[in-house]
């Protein structure tokens, strides 16, 4: 388990367990020294697979650490660049992405949505910093968050808690056919969580903290 999961777990607890129940997506990180077979059972791959375990970085920010301004609202809000590893050998047709903000509520009683990538290519193995916006990008992708079709930033206020930023990469088997137009982003993320469960062979975290400064 990597530093900022641990922090994470820590800190959040309750959190962190009721968002896990919630997506019924989620792999459960192996225990250490647990053998492959053992790795991420549960949590939505289905069909009695194991989940594999996968990585997620940054150049931006490490794994626990603290998210720059310039990506976050107070600065140019660009989106982080990310990379990811351990994809499974075979089947993974699409990736996921999911960035939300565990400690803030959206207005639909669900955390806050700060990013949402579905239908990321199989070759892919990075997003670059600063993704373009639009709804459907050139590479077959589709886009949300809370606010419109684009990434969106980090905003934790100075007066309050440092907020915890959760980002979840998914390998799925399929593609998602939720269009990412037409319906509100809570229902629209509702939607292709859904449509996820049953399709999840790996799946990485990265967790990344943010406060504007006073």
């Amino acid at each position: 388990m990597t530093r900022g999961a641990t922090q994470l777990l820590r800190a959040l607890p309750t959190v962190f367990a009721l968002v896990t129940l919630a997506r019924g997506v989620h792999a459960q990180n192996p225990p250490a020294g647990a053998p492959a077979g053992q790795r991420g059972r549960g949590g939505g791959g289905g069909r009695g697979r194991a989940i594999q375990v996968m990585t997620l970085t940054s150049s931006g920010f490490t794994d626990g650490g603290v998210i720059p301004t310039k990506y976050a609202q107070p600065g140019a809000e660009a989106s982080p660049p990310l990379a990811w590893s351990g994809v499974p050998d075979s089947n993974v047709v699409s990736f996921a992405l999911v960035v939300h903000d565990l400690d803030a509520a959206g207005n639909s009683g669900d955390d806050l949505l700060h990013w949402l990538v579905w239908n990321i290519p199989a070759a892919s193995r990075s997003l670059p910093e600063g993704m373009p916006q639009g709804p459907q990008l050139g590479d077959g992708a589709r886009q949300i968050s809370v606010s419109g079709p684009y990434y969106r930033g980090p905003a934790a206020p100075a007066t309050g808690p440092t907020h915890h930023y959760l980002f979840e990469l998914y390998a799925l088997d399929a593609t998602i056919d939720v269009p990412p137009v037409g319906a509100a982003p809570p229902a629209t993320r509702a939607a292709v969580m859904a449509a996820m469960t049953g399709h999840v062979r790996g799946k990485a975290v990265l967790l990344g903290t943010f406060r504007r400064k006073s």
